[in-house]
């Protein structure tokens, strides 16, 4: 069975793209998607009452009908800088008032002015989250959790491991 891989994201792509930002709902759209590996569905059902102040972190709803994974919620924790960007978009909306295919568009855009030529959707910036977070050191359990993923398996496709990056972890290790 053929399956699409989307490549994440480089360190220095994703800078770009951030960079790009010039509206503040671009920096909301970018700056999240980055930041917390959200679905595109999952922020366009944002609103205010997501958001857990205190705790620096995200109710999430999962995706699909009532009696499918709409029912599950997660906890995603927030950077710094998701922070602050929804912070400031939901202390004057209360709801987030994009569609997905408004997100698309965004993501495109941006990416456009950014100069990448890679394909850029938010599900490659979902991509880059999780890259990101094996980077760093989180572990695939926590990446799963944070990613809304039902089976490690799943979680496990987001994890494209250059050899680079496998040597670099071998020659740490041993």
């Amino acid at each position: 069975m053929y399956q699409y891989k989307r490549e994440p994201l480089t360190n220095e792509n994703a800078d770009r793209l951030a960079n790009a930002c010039s509206t503040g709902i671009e920096k909301v759209v970018i700056s999240t998607l980055l930041d917390t590996g959200l679905r595109v569905s999952e922020l366009a059902s944002l609103t205010k009452e997501n958001m857990l102040w205190q705790d620096r972190r995200l109710l999430v709803y999962g995706k699909g009908g009532p009696f499918g994974k709409k029912t599950k919620r997660r906890i995603v924790p927030l950077t710094e800088r998701a922070f602050t960007v929804l912070s400031n978009y939901f202390s004057l909306n209360d709801t987030f008032n994009y569609s997905s295919r408004g997100i698309q568009k965004i993501v495109r855009r941006v990416s456009n002015r950014a100069g990448i030529t890679q394909k850029v959707s938010p599900h490659v910036l979902r991509h880059t989250f999780a890259a990101a977070c094996v980077k760093k050191g989180l572990s695939t359990r926590y990446l799963q959790m944070f990613m809304g993923h039902d089976h490690l398996a799943t979680t496990e496709i987001y994890l494209n491991v250059s050899p680079e990056d496998a040597c670099a972890e071998f020659k740490k290790r041993f």
